[in-house]
């Protein structure tokens, strides 16, 4: 068997025969340096060649058979992780397949691997790899060639006899900059082989492959970038693209529109058709799509429909779930569209045929001053192509247009007004703010204050009458008869009703609404009772009080004229102050809901030239300028330009994205350093991040409200007192007509003139309202309001911001808890996690390295360059390195430099006296630091061990660089994205206590797997989109679990909404604190453990305040009905009044006592945790991707089993990865050799 530094290649001849000779070829391959064996089967043409990587490569082998004079193939075996569903398989073949080079392509979603065979001396096996990590997969080579039963996939002939030509006419172009435009755009379609642009001639001739793209398409493609184009033949047929003639001088002038088929012969390819001369009748389609999980799917969609005939236009959005498709109604139907899309694999549902969108706009028109003005402005927008009604209002200043999108946009409209004379711009519309409780404070703030205004006076009159009754009972106590002025009406009982009755009237106005709203839904809360205590107690005692006038009755009755206006002050400022902690924690954030209104640069490429709109006026269709440290104001795609974006605030994910021609951008993301050309697809309401809020709007809406402790309470607490009342009344009168004289003797001021009967009535009544008057304590309203305030007072001392009561009453039931992982469970920025210096091939120090390297990256905008350049620097301690020059950064690959200066950054002056010992001149260094590619363009061989070593980094999820000093390869540092200190002493703490720890990430399966098995993670959501998230939380709360959700993104924002208790880091983006429930400030994860610490002390300190609320007045209700009389024992009117301000001062002082509440500290956390934390291994963790949970097995597959069974020292690990682990774990001796320095 080769040795472990080799590999061995595979090479199919073309050309060879049996007159060969099979060892003269034999021994002319083993010749070259770096081939140790090489052997060949004329029967099968097959060669079979073992070579050393670090000495020679394929490209040089097929080289020398090629002068041989063979044409040459080989194939590769290629892991691909990250595909999980059909659709990601035909996107690669796709991709893939139209390259250069590429012969044949095979992916199978089962083993996670492609198969690929390809010419050597056109495309290698690296460029192959990295086109697919390009796609977002990832890609692992084989060190082996593939397996025998795969070299049958081999084709036998190779003709390029399906390759087409295409002339097209351009009209437009102006300069060469407009021809690189074109070609830059239209070689990278997929299946256009190659493209030749004529400025002079004014044509693009165009080669490309009949079962991937059409003629339509290419049109289609120019014609979108600005340029007008007319007519186009191929080398069988002249096609026209309109029904109109070429304009005089453009082109040949014998071309005639009789002789030509029609355009609908052009959309599909197919040639001339027997309908030449018909329109297309275009129509428009909406499909509803499950089943998409990433952009592979809507690419994937887009280009499959878009080769069929009669498909014009595909348009899908990912996030909405739907698909906006084109066509000609003459040729194909939805149903057929929709058929089209299922058998792809998805679930595909029509929605809307035959759609006409109908646009809206609200404008604010100025310069109006009459009738006239408002008749020219709508005659000409009605008489306008494409407006379907407008109407102007001269009073307001406002207009409102309804339009047809496809044919022009808000912008044009406020144009045509503009060009009348008059301005216009957009009514602003803001953002549908669930959380703004400034109505609710303003009602229960005038509310208290006009109840504690009239409240105030009765609460003096109220103590006044409990001191006088004490104190002179025998004389007439606070009413004496002197006093009365009315027979039956004394002084203190009018000035009651005088106080009560504004209270009764428009204090209580929004309790009664609140009231009439329960009852109707069959509900009787806190509400309903407040409602019917001060109810009964004002109707009552306005009776009791014309039945005393009326029979002129010497002494003033008891009333309960103090009751309404104690009860709505408690209770109106308990409300208010609990308003007001809701929106506490939102005061200071203002929410960037959207990409801010801002000026956007719209570029139109036939005029070459530029305009600024705002961007609410940017259109579909429209070339948007994206500076560099931009955001993207639309949904869109790269039509000129490369970058780098950072989509964190969308997806999450720390890392940039790199974008080119053709890739996707996200409204709200930012361009990180080269300007872009974008074509709006998306814009308005249809972009992502408008998507996403609008998913939080629905969240918050669609959230069922939490029942207060409080109006449960009252839900049983209001039906007892009920029929306690009742069961009163009942035995009252019961007791009166079986022994009347127990109601003569405790009737007060009984008079003999009344009947029998009407005494036991009316003494009946008074026990039984007295009952309901006394049982409902206005502390019962104070019992949450004060718990809270003080709750949320301690949690922000605690770093904790918790948005009312709702969450805290909740949060001590949480069941189960999701983590995000970016940014929450890590810290959601690169740091680099290990140094590794590679001793034995370059002899300098680790010192001088970190030196150079940090020097070399500080140059650079990448956040992994920053990320190690901050590395460098802490470990240097100095915040000034070197001198750079000559920087070179290539997006994808890596950067390259000289640095110097670096002498007094290194400890021992003797390793470097900063100058060249021969020419006296200052040391300079070549500094080479990026991916393998990077490497291996400038020259140098990775050799095994190295490889492995990057391999078993980026198993875990890490990336893996490589640093070359004066063409020296001395280093390799791996950057991740690290796991919060924290972290894993929090999961273990949640589970500890019952509670169930899930991870939902977007990020791919690997490295979701490798942050869960680091911090006790096991059961991991992967590849998840944000609505997904959304379906997550939904599925396990109709399991009847409680879910707490934690995040920090925008991409989180529609979960934290969704959740029982959303919990947003407080270092995230402002739309996910708006979204939660709960906010963390310190950015601590223990702190969610404090926030469910803290749920259940508040609760446990609400139900001691019921108790405390209720106890005075359950032992009143007894005396009340009476049931003490017998003894003597009978209500005073002192003593309701006695039970309310006992009960409310209680109140207050038990929850004061909340604030003795001190968070568990960290230490007793690890005291706790210590000896039973420790990481997982793989095959513990269940791991799901996408919406459908589909579980991926952690087992590992046979081939590694069987590895695994003939060294126990190798550790399990993934498939894709497993042989590069395995070479160097079985090399320990080779690592005794490197300095490696883990950081």
């Amino acid at each position: 068997p080769p040795p472990k530094t080799a590999s061995r290649a595979t090479f199919k001849l073309l050309g060879l025969t049996p007159e060969h000779q099979a060892q003269a070829i034999e021994s002319r391959i083993s010749s070259l340096n770096g081939v140790l064996a090489a052997s060949l089967s004329l029967s099968s043409s097959l060669a079979k060649v073992n070579y050393v990587t670090s000495v020679i490569t394929t490209k040089e082998i097929a080289q020398e058979l090629q002068t041989m004079g063979f044409n040459v193939e080989s194939a590769v075996r290629i892991g691909v992780d990250g595909m999980h569903c059909q659709s990601c398989v035909q996107s690669i073949e796709g991709q893939i397949g139209p390259l250069s080079g590429v012969l044949h392509i095979q992916v199978s979603l089962q083993d996670s691997a492609a198969l690929i065979v390809y010419r050597p001396l056109l495309v290698t096996q690296q460029e192959l790899k990295d086109k697919i990590e390009d796609m977002g997969f990832s890609a692992t080579l084989p060190t082996d060639d593939p397996p025998g039963q795969d070299i049958s996939y081999w084709r036998r002939d190779i003709t390029d006899s399906s390759i087409h030509t295409v002339t097209i006419w351009i009209v437009g172009m102006t300069c060469n900059s407009c021809v690189q435009s074109i070609e830059g755009r239209i070689s990278q379609m997929t299946g256009v082989k190659s493209i030749v642009v004529s400025l002079k001639e004014e044509k693009g001739t165009i080669t490309f492959d009949p079962s991937l793209t059409e003629p339509e398409k290419l049109r289609a493609a120019i014609e979108d970038m600005g340029f007008d184009n007319e007519t186009f033949f191929s080398t069988d047929a002249i096609v026209p693209l309109h029904e109109k003639s070429r304009p005089v001088g453009s082109g040949p002038s014998n071309l005639s529109v009789q002789q030509l088929p029609s355009k609908a012969g052009v959309s599909n390819g197919a040639g001339p058709q027997a309908t030449s001369g018909s329109e297309i009748k275009v129509q428009k389609c909406f499909i509803c799509v499950l089943g998409m999980t990433c952009a592979s799917c809507v690419a994937n969609i887009e280009r499959n429909l878009l080769k069929h005939k009669g498909i014009i236009t595909v348009l899908v959005s990912l996030m909405a779930g739907k698909a906006e498709v084109k066509y000609d109604s003459e040729v194909i139907n939805a149903a057929a569209v929709t058929q089209l899309i299922e058998d792809l694999g998805f679930r595909a549902t029509l929605t809307e045929d035959n759609a006409v969108t109908h646009g809206k706009v609200d404008l604010t028109i100025t310069g109006m001053t009459c009738a006239s003005c408002v008749h020219n402005i709508e005659s000409k927008l009605t008489a306008t192509k494409g407006i379907l009604g407008a109407s102007v209002a001269l009073a307001t200043n406002k207009a409102q247009v309804q339009f047809d999108p496809e044919v022009l946009g808000a912008r044009d409209i406020i144009k045509i007004i503009q060009g009348l004379g008059f301005e216009a711009s957009l009514v602003k519309a803001g953002f549908k703010n669930n959380l703004d409780h400034t109505e609710e404070i303003r009602q229960w703030k005038s509310s208290f204050l006009l109840s504690l205004v009239f409240g105030l006076p009765a609460m003096g009159l109220m103590i006044y009458m409990m001191v006088m009754d004490s104190q002179h009972q025998e004389h007439g106590g606070s009413m004496p008869e002197e006093q009365n002025l009315l027979p039956g009406l004394s002084l203190l009982n009018l000035a009651f009703f005088l106080l009560c009755t504004p209270v009764q009237i428009f204090g209580g106005r929004y309790f009664y609404i609140q009231a009439y709203r329960s009852l109707k839904h069959r509900i009787a809360n806190m509400d309903v009772l407040i409602v019917l205590a001060t109810s009964i107690a004002y109707i009552y005692s306005c009776v009791v009080l014309i039945v005393a006038m009326a029979e002129r009755a010497s002494q003033s009755p008891i009333t309960f004229f103090d009751t309404p206006p104690m009860l709505f002050v408690f209770i109106a400022l308990g409300r208010w102050l609990e308003h007001v902690a809701k929106v506490k924690t939102s005061e200071n954030v203002k929410p960037t809901l959207i990409v801010p209104t801002q000026l956007v640069t719209v570029s139109a490429f036939v005029r070459f030239s530029e305009e600024q709109v705002v961007v609410e006026l940017v259109q579909r269709g429209d070339i948007v300028k994206v500076v560099p440290g931009g955001k993207f104001p639309v949904d869109g795609k790269v039509i000129d330009g490369s970058s780098m974006a950072d989509e964190s605030l969308i997806t999450g994910e720390p890392m940039p994205v790199s974008k080119k021609v053709g890739s996707l951008v996200i409204a709200g993301s930012i361009n990180a350093h080269g300007a872009l050309l974008v074509e709006a697809t998306h814009v308005g309401a249809d972009t992502t991040l408008s998507q996403i809020v609008k998913l939080v709007e629905e969240a918050q809406t669609s959230k069922a409200p939490i029942q207060q402790f409080a109006d449960r309470l009252s839900g049983y607490f209001v039906p007892f007192i009920m029929i306690v009342s009742v069961l009163t009344l009942v035995a009252w009168l019961a007791i009166g007509f079986v022994d009347f004289d127990i109601v003569k003797e405790n009737f007060p001021g009984y008079n003999q003139n009344i009947s029998k009967t009407e005494v036991i009535v009316r003494f009946a009544f008074q026990a039984s309202i007295t009952v309901l008057s006394i049982a409902c304590p206005c502390s019962l309203g104070l019992a949450t309001p004060t718990a809270v305030m003080v709750g949320t007072g301690v949690g922000a001392q605690n770093g904790i911001l918790i948005k009312g009561g709702e969450p805290l009453e909740m949060a001590h039931k949480i069941r189960v808890v999701m983590f995000d992982k970016t940014g929450t469970i890590t810290n959601g920025v690169p740091r680099v996690t290990r140094v590794l210096v590679l001793w034995e091939m370059a002899r300098m120090p680790l010192r001088k390295i970190l030196a150079v390297v940090g020097t070399a990256e500080a140059s650079s905008e990448h956040p992994l360059g920053m990320a190690v350049a901050k590395h460098c620097k802490e470990e240097l301690g100095s915040s000034v390195l070197g001198y750079c020059q000559d920087f070179q950064a290539v997006p994808g690959c890596g950067i390259s430099c000289r640095v110097s200066s670096v002498e007094h950054l290194l400890q021992q002056q003797s390793e470097c006296h900063g100058f060249n010992p021969h020419t006296g001149e200052p040391l300079s260094y070549a500094v080479l630091i990026g991916n393998r590619e990077w490497m291996r363009r400038n020259g140098h061989h990775i050799v095994a061990d190295v490889d492995a070593a990057m391999s078993s980094h980026e198993t875990k999820g890490q990336t893996a660089i490589l640093v070359a000093i004066d063409g020296v390869l001395c280093a390799m540092l791996a950057i991740a994205d690290t796991v919060k200190a924290e972290a894993a002493l929090a999961v273990h703490t949640l589970n500890s206590r019952g509670i169930e720890v899930v991870m939902i990430t977007g990020d791919n399966r690997r490295t979701a797997k490798a942050i869960a098995a680091q911090v006790g993670i096991r059961k991991v959501f992967a590849e998840v989109l944000p609505s997904h998230k959304v379906a997550k939380v939904q599925e396990l709360q109709e399991k009847g679990l409680r879910v707490a959700m934690v995040g920090d993104g925008v991409n989180d924002s529609p979960a934290l909404a969704r959740a029982d208790v959303g919990i947003a880091i407080g270092t995230g983006t402002d739309v996910a604190i708006e979204a939660a429930d709960i906010v963390l400030i310190r950015n601590d994860l223990l702190d969610v453990v404090a926030s469910i610490e803290l749920s259940k002390k508040t609760v446990r300190r609400i139900r001691i305040n019921f108790v405390f609320a209720l106890i005075y007045n359950l032992l009143g209700i007894p005396i009340a009905a009476g049931v003490f009389m017998p003894v003597g024992l009978v209500l005073q009117p002192w003593m309701g009044s006695a039970a309310m301000a006992a009960s409310s001062v209680s109140v207050v002082l038990s929850s004061l006592l909340l604030k003795m509440y001190k968070k568990t500290s960290t230490e007793l956390h690890e005291v706790r945790a210590r000896g039973q934390m420790r990481s997982l291994r793989s095959s513990q963790i269940s791991t799901h991707l996408g919406l459908d949970g589909q579980r991926r097995s952690p087992a590992l597959p046979a081939r590694a089993r069987e590895q695994l069974s003939q060294s126990s020292a190798v550790p399990p690990a993934p498939s894709s990865q497993g042989p590069s682990i395995n070479s160097v774990q079985g090399q320990q001796d080779r690592y005794s050799l490197l300095d490696d320095l883990n950081v």
